[in-house]
């Protein structure tokens, strides 16, 4: 896998923060649906989408998933560890995992 261009970088960070801000929707929408959450849900799905769309003109599926993934589950963790859910060893593994494929299939 070549290094991004800075457009589908910039595109591919959108996506994964997209996916981020849906899920976070999805964590309040846990305890109780708002309209905050529900927005949430939608903006964070259709920045996703939009972004994703137009990578996979350029990008070839294998890496743009592993890239969105990863960075998905940076933001991920990081909402969940600054919303007090302790994050068990189990739960770092899987991210070094996810972090270890990234670099096994970018050489």
């Amino acid at each position: 896998m070549e290094f991004l261009a800075l457009k589908p970088l910039a595109l591919a960070v959108l996506a994964a923060v997209g996916y981020g801000v849906a899920t976070i929707g999805m964590k309040l929408a846990s305890a109780e649906w708002t309209a905050v959450a529900l927005a949430l849900i939608i903006l964070g799905f259709l920045a996703a989408t939009q972004s994703e769309v137009v990578l996979m003109r350029t990008v070839p599926l294998s890496e743009l998933y592993l890239i969105i993934i990863a960075l998905e589950t940076l933001i991920v963790l990081t909402y969940a560890y600054s919303i007090g859910e302790g994050l068990e060893p189990r739960d770092w593994t899987g991210g070094a995992l996810i972090f270890a494929g990234l670099a096994i299939v970018s050489h």
